[in-house]
């Protein structure tokens, strides 16, 4: 005879443990939609810098169908000579200067920030020779704001349609890209779906939302365990991209990593709180295993003396960027001169710190 009471004590162990997990889901679901209401949108901050204070010369631009708002900051013309067809055909000697075609970078910023804020890297890889395409993603700088969450998929989508924008000017050779922080995770996508995408400079990216949302906890002085802090996270980050029909795979810098096969320079600052160096290192790891001998190399820079922000202000950052990109798609200089121009261009943080992802104090490194 079968035993009634033991298995309706198991029924109602069994029972009693599914309510716990619905209720435990319920109530990460709560905080998940708490949370996307917290930090789902971008506090708007104020574009209060233009190339021209630097002395470039620039164009306001509109890229793609959102009208995102950038500016083009061309490469110094390095004029050629050749003749026009009318005077080839009189005599033969007149000529008029025509300007070479050069690499272009779009310079992306990250969370919170805006392209008056990225233009130190402008300013350094002008000096190497680059044409610079800065812009505001959307919700960000110039923009309108945005009603649904904007994550690292919509970074990837505003990079992806600067970088056909510029690939589609006639004094753009070749485009690159450059970004910081969701930035740098959102170019990373970008080049991985882009084919037009020469090279990919990412500095200090998240590997993944669910790695980069449970930090964020820790931020907060959450003091969650991970048996709970790791499944809250995948939940909330989950829920953070449901609104735009987003997946975890579509905001992982680890998973673009494994699909872009070209050049690719990843850099990051030693003590960078706010996303740890480990994040490097997963994305690195994927990069460097889904490669065979015929692609290039994956490139690594940590700098041991930075925290999450102003990259820029290292002359070694500096050099190796614009050192790769040249050696990546060419240029009017030599790689090596490229490294030593930019290297030479000393750039500094703006005035005012402004907030972002990673904007955390550390008397003992820099933001």
């Amino acid at each position: 005879m079968p035993n009634y009471n033991r298995s309706h004590t198991r029924f109602l162990a069994l029972a009693g443990t599914a309510a716990l997990g619905v209720a435990a889901y319920a109530a990460a679901y709560r905080f998940a939609l708490r949370y996307r209401e917290k930090a789902g949108l971008p506090h708007p901050s104020t574009v209060a810098s233009t190339p021209d204070e630097f002395g470039l010369a620039f164009e306001p631009v509109e890229i793609g169908d959102a009208m995102l708002a950038g500016w083009l900051i061309p490469a110094v013309p390095a004029p050629k000579r050749r003749r026009t067809k009318a005077a080839a055909a009189a005599d033969g000697s007149a000529q008029i200067p025509a300007v070479e075609p050069r690499p272009g970078i779009v310079i992306v910023h990250g969370w919170e920030s805006n392209r008056g804020r990225s233009l130190a890297h402008a300013r350094y890889l002008h000096a190497a020779g680059f044409h610079c395409l800065v812009i505001d993603v959307r919700g960000h700088g110039d923009n309108p704001p945005e009603s649904l969450p904007i994550n690292v998929p919509e970074f990837a989508d505003d990079a992806a349609a600067a970088a056909r924008w510029l690939a589609a000017r006639p004094e753009v050779s070749a485009v690159g890209l450059l970004g910081h922080s969701m930035g740098g995770a959102g170019v990373l996508v970008a080049a991985s779906r882009e084919p037009l995408v020469g090279a990919v400079v990412s500095a200090s990216a998240p590997a993944d939302l669910v790695r980069m949302t449970r930090k964020t906890f820790e931020l907060a002085d959450m003091d969650v365990p991970d048996v709970i802090g790791w499944p809250l996270a995948l939940v909330t980050a989950g829920v953070m991209l449901a609104p735009r029909r987003r997946t975890l795979a579509e905001a992982s810098a680890v998973i673009a990593a494994r699909r872009y096969r070209g050049p690719l320079l990843l850099a990051h600052g030693a003590g960078d709180r706010g996303v740890p160096v480990g994040h490097l290192e997963l994305i690195a790891r994927a990069a460097t295993d889904a490669r065979d001998e015929h692609d290039p190399p994956v490139d690594t820079l940590v700098l041991p003396d930075f925290g999450h922000r102003w990259l820029f202000e290292s002359p070694e950052f500096r050099r190796r960027v614009a050192h790769f990109f040249a050696d990546a798609l060419g240029g009017p200089f030599h790689p090596d001169e490229a490294a030593a121009l930019a290297k030479a261009c000393e750039v500094e943080r703006p005035a005012e710190p402004g907030r972002g992802f990673g904007a955390l104090p550390n008397p003992a490194l820099p933001a």
